[in-house]
Order: C-alpha cells, then structure tokens, then sequence
C-alpha cells in the first residue's frame, strides 16, 4: 500500500500540471463521455474531436508516460510503451489511439513484473547449467512438482484491425535476447504439438514431457490468433495448459474471442471449459477495441485481385509476368510428418493453384506452411461465393489467408466478389436471429437456402476481410517486395 501511496505521490504534480491544461479547455467528465463515444467537439471553438484530433489521448499518454517513469526509475531503460512513443515520433505509427494507449499499460505492466521477477521465473536461458536442469527433470519423473509463474500472463481480445497482433510483437520485441521466450501463431504451434505428440506416442503421459519440452525451450509464450475450432485441439489444450503452466509458463496471447467465447458450439465442449477457467486463472484477460480498421487505412493496389468469372487466361498472364523468363513445372513440397504436397506448377517462388486443389481437398495448416516455406507468392484461381455447400472450404480458405498472412506472403488472386461478397451469406447465430423471419407473405424462394449459419466462420470471416483487404494494399506490397530483397542479400552474404 505504501508503495502504490509513494507511486501516486511521484505523479501527482504531472496530474496538477494536465489537470491545469485540460481545465482552461473544456469539461473532464463531458469530454471523457465523447471520447468513449467516439465523437464530440470541444465547446470553445466548435471544432469536432476526432480520433486522431483530441486531448484526451494527450492527457492519457502523458499519464502512462510518467506511470512508466516511475515503474521503470529510469527514463533510458526499455519497455513496450516508451517504444510505442518512439514509433509514434518517427511517423511509424498513428498517434491518439486512446484504447491502445490502455492496452499498452498492461503491456507495460507485465513487462516491469517480468524483469522484476525473471530469476524468480527463470527466463534468463543461461543463468541454469543444463546439469541442474537435467537433475531437475530427473527428480520431477520421482517428486511431483508445480511452479506457477509469480507473474500472470495476458490475453489480449477484440476485433480485426485493432492492432491486436502489432502490440504483441512491440512487446516481444522489447524482451531481452537471453530470456526463453517464443513468438509463434497459434495454427504453427498446434502443429508443433501434434508433431511432438507423434514422435513420444506410447508413453502413459505423452501430453506432459511435450509441456515439459515447450517450458524448458519457452517460459514466456506468446501466441497470435488464438482460436480453436477442432475438436482435436480442444481435448488437447486443457491437459496441455495445465502442465504447462506447473512449469513456470507466462502465457501472452491475442484472439478475436474472449475467453468465454472460445470454441462456442463445439464438440464435447464441456471438456473445454476447465481450459477456460486455467486460462482466466493464470491471465489477465484485457480487451482491446478500435472503432478503426487499421488494415484498411492503407491505400488499395490495382492488379493482383480479379474480380469476375472465367478470368483464368487473365491470372495466368499476370503468373507469367511474374516469374519473368523462368519456366514454370509441377512440384512438390514437404509437410510435416514426411508428407508432401503437389504444387500444379510453380517457378521463380511463385505457386499456381486452382482453389479446388487448395481448399476443396483434405488440407490443413500445416500443408499451406509447408508450402509458404518455399513460395513467397500464391496465385489462386477461382475464390467462390462461401455458402452452406462450400462451407468446410470456407474454413480451409480463412486458414490459407491466416498462414499468408503470418508467412507475409503475396496472394494473386481471381474471385468471383469483393473480399465482402466473398462471406456475405456467411453469419453467426446472433446474425441470423436478427434476419426478418419468413411470412406468409414471404415465398420459400425469396430465402438464401445457401445461407451458412456458423459461429466460428462467422467470426472468422471479419478477420479474412480485414486480411485480404490489407494484402493487397500498396503498403502491404511494398513490405512483401522488401522482405524478399532482404532475404535475397542474406543468402548472397551466406
């Protein structure tokens, strides 16, 4: 209590000094209610406060600024928020986004307890000889024995665009380089499980020397797009987190779902739910909202997605310019597991596909990271309407963009609607209960028999739009063409 007083008293003058500055302007508890709305103006000059235009997010940044000068004791030392500000300086990123300005206090909040307590966490990788760590696992298969973090992790919700994925990384970022820390999407990291769990089948707990090998490479765990849909990896995860977890594990993780949310309507998923309370337990859960798509604030790029029926001869064109001179073959790639997958033709890092041979066949995640292992560009042939006929393809095509998207590959594309009119008979439970019911005045033939109703594809679906509007962004483009020239000059120098 002492300290939280001493904490309080430190910032105390930077609060007279905005108290100061916001009273000559206009009203604290007016203005704070139209800045959660979102809209207002300020009454001394009728000029409308924006979200990138007022001084709320100038008195809350300027807050947490002095919060971090107090946590941290020294302005020069490292942390989320200070290289948040940092960014914002050097025109990287946007400024006056007051709920990410929030996010960033637990953010910086987890980071302070983390450095405060990584002795007692364990995350310095060379402070334990590994004779100590074997004699540790040794004696564990004798004694039970638990170590839950002093530190709570945090899970990170909200919607597409909100910029979720990016504070994540910004933390990571920031963490030493000798801590056992792990950044990975949640789709690659199943994988790595299931992979793991093949290789130690037979054992009477092959779930628990997994957790036993994640914890000794991994204390911090930073999962992107946590979401469960198989039925698979929702028995799995309970097991799973509780070892984990009984081994020191700090869990960071973002998701379009709150936890409550997670792997709604699915199979056996009373199973699930202790998961869910593991996960309340040992995070804090902490919402993040945007009333803006940050995706979408980029500037779209004419060329890479047709729209439009039969335009075969015209994707295959724009393939060939592509690869240039080269002549393009069928291949293959590896998976994981030993197994392979056919590429119809591919030359120059570029993959031809027709959406049947991606989407309409029995693949899976770990098939579209294999294959973006070795092609930086995708160019698919027909993207569908999504419906009830095609849905299992829906879901196959929202994980191929996920993976496109983390493997920050390039999508050359024909389909036959926008990225909106791709989903749009794709709708959730709530959805479709606010769809005017059927009367008598209403024909059988005037519903959309091919309307899919589906909550996990329903929530999905956003992020797929928000994804594909992005990716073919000039922005976006522009990083993918940087990236492979970076990667072209390292394998000169190597």
């Amino acid at each position: 209590m002492r300290t939280v007083a001493r904490s309080v008293h430190q910032i105390q003058p930077s609060l007279r000094r905005w108290r100061d500055i916001y009273a000559s302007g206009f009203g604290w508890r007016n203005h704070l209610v139209n800045e959660a709305l979102g809209y207002g103006h300020n009454p001394i000059n009728n000029v409308p406060i924006g979200r990138f235009n007022h001084m709320s997010s100038m008195f809350l940044k300027a807050l947490l600024l002095d919060v971090a000068r107090v946590s941290n004791g020294d302005m020069n030392k490292a942390g989320p928020f200070l290289e948040y500000d940092r960014r914002i300086a050097a025109g990287e990123l946007l400024d006056g986004d007051s709920r990410q300005l929030v996010t960033l206090r637990e953010l910086q909040r987890l980071y302070d307890e983390l450095v405060e307590n990584a002795d007692k966490c364990r995350l310095d990788r060379y402070a334990t000889s590994k004779k100590e760590e074997r004699s540790r696992w040794l004696w564990s298969h004798f004694i039970p024995q638990s170590f839950y973090a002093p530190v709570k992790g945090l899970y990170l919700y909200g919607g597409v665009g909100t910029g979720k994925t990016m504070l994540m990384d910004l933390f990571f970022e920031q963490l030493p380089c000798n801590w056992r820390k792990k950044r990975i999407h949640f789709h690659d990291f199943m994988l790595n499980v299931h992979s793991h769990l093949q290789r130690h089948k037979g054992l009477q707990d092959p779930l628990e020397v997994v957790a036993s090998e994640i914890s000794d490479e991994s204390v911090l765990l930073c999962l992107d797009e946590f979401m469960v849909t198989d039925v698979a990896d929702a028995l799995i995860l309970n097991r799973l987190f509780r070892h984990l977890f009984s081994n020191g594990v700090v869990l960071v993780a973002t998701s379009n779902r709150a936890p409550d949310n997670l792997y709604e309507g699915g199979l056996q998923r009373d199973l699930f739910l202790p998961f869910i309370a593991t996960l309340k337990e040992r995070c804090v859960v902490h919402e993040i909202g945007s009333s803006v798509d940050y995706r979408k604030l980029t500037s779209a790029e004419q060329g890479f997605y047709f729209i439009g029926k039969d335009l075969s001869s015209l994707l295959e064109a724009q393939f060939q310019q592509l690869i240039g001179e080269s002549k393009a073959h069928p291949g293959e790639v590896e998976v994981v597991m030993g197994r392979t997958l056919k590429v119809p033709l591919g030359a120059n890092g570029c993959a031809y596909f027709p959406f049947e041979e991606l989407c309409d066949r029995p693949l899976g995640a770990a098939d579209y990271f294999g294959l973006f292992k070795k092609f930086h560009t995708l160019a698919l042939e027909g993207v569908p309407i999504f419906g009830l006929h095609n849905r299992t393809a829906a879901y196959r095509f929202v994980t191929l963009i996920d993976v496109m998207y983390e493997s920050k590959a390039r999508l050359l594309c024909s389909a036959e609607g926008s990225p909106h009119e791709l989903f749009e008979r794709i709708v959730t439970v709530a959805d479709a209960q606010h769809m005017a019911p059927r009367t008598s005045s209403r024909s059988r033939k005037s519903d959309d028999l091919d309307l899919c109703v589906d909550n996990e594809l329903g929530f999905a679906k956003e992020r797929t739009i928000s994804r594909l509007t992005e990716m073919n962004s000039k922005e976006y483009l522009e990083q993918h063409a940087a990236m492979r020239e970076e990667k072209a000059l390292s394998q000169e120098d190597s």
